[in-house]
């Protein structure tokens, strides 16, 4: 059955696409919990990030990767792998890997070890000749600030090595990079980055249904999403339409927000009050 068309929904973009993605984050699902995603998601859902090192101590890794790859969901490594691989001098054993699980996606981070920026951009440059490159950006560690003007700096000159996009870090907490330990984003930090890097380069890690707001009513429904838990995949997609309390009135008309926006409780009675004085 098809639902009847809504007017006043936003237009999402098709994939594949370069905007409005969303990058879902396995942590070792199994095989049939891969089916059910590809199943009820496929169609909304861009990337699966095999998240940190779980690609390693996963049993029918090629099996999994062919489940998404059938549904047209691109599959990558997490970058904590790349960088396990690189802090022990192998990454053209890395690349080799990447090769036999015929990934078309890389992710290149840096949270856990410290690499100079031109060695950064000197493995994205690498890559990117063979893989759509994902470089990821900020710390995994709390407590770890970085200026705007380094944020900036790095995202513009990884995009310049030839990253396709760059991933403002978050971790699967939701509670480090752009948003402070509560899981608030830093409003301040997002839009000087802004200022200098166009939205549709930056994958905005929003593991948590606030920060996934945060960034739609920012950017609109087509704002680039990651680290989104499986099971929220479809919850996500009815957030972007407005079609969930969160952003139910982000895209209708004035007219309709005025004649049906909910007014507080506390509001409507010192309204009532106000009025019975009066009469």
């Amino acid at each position: 059955m098809t639902l009847q068309e809504l007017p006043f929904i936003p237009e999402r973009t098709r994939k594949p696409r370069t905007q409005g993605l969303t990058m879902v984050m396995d942590k070792g699902l199994s095989l049939r919990q891969a089916e059910d995603l590809a199943e009820s998601a496929g169609h909304i859902v861009d990337f699966v990030k095999l998240g940190f090192g779980t690609a390693y101590c996963t049993q029918n890794l090629r099996s999994k990767i062919d489940i998404y790859h059938s549904a047209g969901i691109l599959v990558y490594l997490g970058g904590t792998l790349f960088e396990a691989f690189v802090v022990r001098d192998m990454f053209n054993e890395y690349v080799a890997l990447n090769r036999r699980l015929r990934l078309q996606v890389v992710e290149v981070s840096d949270g856990s070890i410290k690499l100079k920026p031109s060695q950064k951009a000197h493995f994205i440059s690498r890559l990117s000749k063979e893989f759509k490159v994902l470089s990821e950006v900020g710390s995994k560690e709390s407590g770890i600030l970085i200026s705007p003007n380094r944020w900036k700096n790095m995202m513009e000159r990884e995009l310049e090595a030839g990253a396709w996009k760059v991933i403002a870090e978050a971790r699967e907490s939701g509670t480090v990079g752009i948003y402070r330990p509560g899981g608030h984003p830093h409003v301040a930090l997002v839009r000087q980055i802004l200022r200098r890097i166009p939205q549709e380069h930056i994958i905005w890690e929003a593991p948590q249904k606030s920060q996934q707001t945060y960034f739609i009513k920012l950017l609109g429904a087509n704002a680039n999403l990651g680290n989104i838990a499986p099971e929220e995949v479809v919850a996500l997609e009815a957030l972007r339409l407005g079609l969930r309390g969160d952003t139910f009135f982000e895209y209708l008309p004035e007219e309709l927000r005025r004649r049906f926006v909910q007014v507080p409780t506390s509001q409507s009675t010192a309204e009532n009050v106000a009025g019975n004085t009066t009469r």
